[in-house]
């Protein structure tokens, strides 16, 4: 009797104690370190090792890059290990280049099977990027990982490779050069790669692989990681989006399998001068080992020779189950299961009149109604709030400072909306009648995943359960079943509650879409216990009341600090063709530090339609003409020009009198290339067949690492082929060449990043 009297508060802590759990489990929490032994990883020493690292930005070719790899290589040889540094120029397919310097070590194992490669990147982001979460973090996980491998004194049975690659940020441009050029890569059967993306929460498991998932989920599952977090409609999903990481080149040139493990919360970090070593989640990195010590005790003594497989596998993490897995051939025959039951339960519901006809078809309303208003005041409501805060257009991450604000809020609001709309009809009509358009729509959604999403087919799994629930309603007794519903629905709210949070952080804000039609999916599950709560008004006041407190929280935090620094951006170009100079911003208005530049009147738009390019084709939107500074032009020599057999070969070199970061190619015009060599290094063989097609834009990105460098281009089209080319040189030199009196950036702003900043531009062109 006591427990029926406070089965609202029960069922109430319930879900709420799932929703909360939901979230514990996917990090460990582990606090201070306390008698840690030597063959034990150490997060005190990982910690040591990423403050030595992240002192400065540490791009590639930077001097700062230099004293970061030193260090890096120091300390494998003090655990005994002989270190290569392997030098290779590397071009990939969007033709950057740069001369690459991999940081390569191996350890050797009893038998010769195929290796283990432990992957990382040590380069930071161009220009001001601390780089401790990307890649620092995975660096400090392997040194620190490797330290208390070798302190066991076993001998694996695999080797184990251990590639701490450059240029990762330029284009996984260190990965290229080791997969493509050294012969240890022919040895490597199994990648381990550690990534972020941002600064914090859980690390995702992501597994590249060409085939089938199949085998590599069952290595995974018996590696027996302590907090795996990992689901296959993350692993459809990352296959559909271009976010590749260094271990896409071993998958697409080498066919070689591979783990990435990667975190993306706190995602504004990301790229940034606040990717700093005291913004890092101790918890994070404590996961990122937790990944390693597993994978490296495992997959060093198993068979790395036998990975691939045809058939992939639906998956997902539970707590204390870890991965739960299953065929994919089960899809379908699970999804017409659940139909078949669901529609004996329809038959036998209306055979009893526990259903009514006029019950399910008002229980569209609600459910339809909210799912409509939920999805169009996310979409709007998002574009509404960028009218109110364009600020929020600079943070080109699309997640802002204060974005977990409106997560909060969205969900709460869309929550409210659900209680109203229901809120007319959870006493006029039953449980039953009501939860039959939401399973409906799953299964229907079910349906759509089966043919083209397979990966979240485990969206099947509350199915089950509501079709369970359907039924004790239909032929139960009549009694207070709240408690017991509220137990049955913990496993839908364990699975899916994190991905309402999911898909906004890592995709972006643009993206509460997502997290609104989740929640009211998810609601229209629960229907079965809101409909047993009293004073359901409550829960609409309730939930509206925490959605506007969340939206003034949002408002209130939406400002900057030194905490939650301003990006913006600025540079200078000298356009030698036309001999004009102008100031250039990415921003979309005037700050205190981009008015020394711009003026309180800019010119919005660009300076020139073809200028230097971004990585999210990101334009400048405010110009001004601006007085020229005398920088040093680059030299550029046409070293040769001839024509054999109807097809000109032409041989350029391109010099940097300003040692200059970045030298950028555009063309005007679209060209054919029967050939392409940088610096002797082929980028296109000389076949009619094999003719490189490139529209007007980029023809080449190259990333100088030392003084002295030249570019040797080797060019053979066919002898009518029009040759002209914008040359762009940039250097990250502005706030400190002497040529420019500039007031630096208050604390609270920093470089904005993803474009070209802070940077001088020297543009020239040259017709052939």
């Amino acid at each position: 009797m006591v427990l029926k009297k406070y089965s609202n508060a029960v069922s109430i802590l319930i879900l709420i104690a799932g929703i909360y759990f939901s979230f514990y489990t996917l990090l460990p929490n582990l606090g201070a370190e306390t008698n840690v032994t030597e063959t034990e990883f150490s997060t005190e020493k990982a910690l040591a090792h990423l403050k030595n690292i992240s002192k400065k930005p540490h791009y590639t070719g930077s001097k700062e890059h230099a004293v970061v790899r030193n260090y890096i290589v120091e300390e494998f040889e003090k655990l005994g290990l002989k270190v290569e540094i392997q030098e290779q120029l590397a071009i990939n397919s969007r033709r950057t280049a740069t001369a690459t310097k991999n940081i390569l070590t191996r350890i050797k194992g009893s038998e010769s099977g195929k290796a283990l490669l432990l992957l990382t990147h040590y380069d930071s982001s161009p220009h001001s990027s601390f780089g401790a979460s990307d890649a620092g973090s995975g660096v400090v996980v392997i040194l620190e990982g490797v330290r208390a491998f070798l302190a066991e004194n076993k001998v694996p049975k695999n080797d184990i490779i251990i590639c701490i690659s450059d240029a990762e940020e330029l284009g996984l441009l260190g990965a290229n050069a080791f997969v493509n050029y050294h012969p240890w890569a022919k040895d490597v059967g199994l990648v381990l790669n550690f990534e972020a993306r941002g600064s914090g929460g859980p690390s995702y498991m992501l597994v590249e692989t060409n085939g089938g998932n199949k085998k590599l989920i069952e290595a995974f599952k018996k590696a027996n990681t302590p907090y795996p977090v990992a689901n296959s409609l993350m692993y459809s999903v990352y296959k559909m989006l271009p976010n590749d990481t260094d271990l896409t080149v071993f998958r697409e040139n080498k066919n070689i399998d591979g783990f990435n493990f990667a975190f993306i919360d706190d995602f504004f970090d990301y790229h940034t001068a606040q990717d700093i070593f005291n913004r890092l989640d101790l918890n994070t990195l404590q996961h990122q080992a937790s990944y390693l010590m597993a994978g490296l005790n495992y997959f060093s003594n198993s068979d790395l020779e036998n990975l691939k497989a045809e058939e992939d596998f639906v998956y997902f993490n539970f707590p204390y189950f870890g991965i739960v897995f299953y065929p994919f051939s089960w899809v379908l025959p699970m999804v017409l299961i659940c139909t078949l039951l669901f529609l004996v339960l329809l038959g036998a519901g209306f055979s009893n009149k526990k259903l009514t006809i006029i019950g399910v078809l008002k229980g569209l309303i609600p459910f339809v109604g909210s799912l409509l208003i939920t999805s169009l005041g996310a979409f709007y409501g998002w574009k509404f709030l960028l009218k109110i805060h364009p600020n929020y257009t600079n943070i080109l991450h699309g997640f802002t400072y204060n974005g977990y604000y409106y997560i909060a809020a969205f969900v709460a609001l869309t929550l409210a909306i659900c209680f109203w709309f229901y809120k007319g009809f959870f006493k006029k009509r039953t449980a039953q009648d009501l939860l039959i358009v939401p399973i409906f729509s799953w299964i229907l959604i079910n349906f759509g995943i089966a043919f083209y999403l397979p990966g979240a087919a485990f969206f099947i799994i509350p199915v089950f359960i509501l079709l369970l629930i359907l039924a004790i309603l239909l032929f139960g007794k009549q009694q207070n079943n709240l408690i017991l519903f509220s137990i049955a629905v913990l496993p839908i709210l364990i699975i899916f509650s994190p991905l309402i949070k999911m898909f906004p952080v890592g995709l972006g804000l643009k993206m509460l879409v997502i997290s609104t039609v989740f929640t009211v999916l998810l609601f229209g599950l629960l229907i079965p216990i809101f409909q047993q709560y009293k004073n359901q008004k409550k829960a609409y006041y309730l939930f509206l009341l925490i959605g506007f407190m969340a939206l003034i929280s949002a408002s209130v935090n939406s400002g900057y600090s030194e905490e939650r620094k301003e990006p913006n951006s600025i540079v200078y170009v000298y356009d030698t063709t036309i001999n004009e100079a102008y100031w250039g911003s990415y921003n979309t208005k005037i700050d205190s530090f981009t008015t020394q530049f711009l003026g309180d009147n800019p010119i919005k738009g660009n300076y020139k339609e073809n200028s230097s390019a971004s990585k999210y084709n990101t334009k400048i939107n405010l110009h001004k003409q601006a007085e020229i500074v005398p920088l040093k032009q680059p030299t550029i020599t046409i070293v040769s020009d001839t024509i054999i057999n109807s097809n000109r070969r032409v041989c350029l070199s391109i010099y940097s009198n300003r040692n200059a970061n970045k030298i950028e190619l555009r063309t005007p015009s679209s060209m054919e290339f029967m050939q392409f060599k940088v610096n002797e290094v082929p980028l296109k063989k000389a076949t009619t067949k094999d003719v490189l097609k490139l529209k007007p834009g980029t023809v080449l990105s190259y990333y100088r690492t030392s003084e002295n460098e030249i570019i040797d281009l080797e060019l053979v089209v066919s002898e009518n082929q029009q040759l002209e080319f914008d040359i762009f040189e940039s250097k990250y030199d502005l706030l400190t060449n002497p040529l420019f009196k500039i007031e630096p950036r208050p604390s609270t702003m920093m470089p904005m990043p993803f474009v070209l900043n802070d940077a001088t531009i020297i543009k020239s062109n040259i017709k052939l």
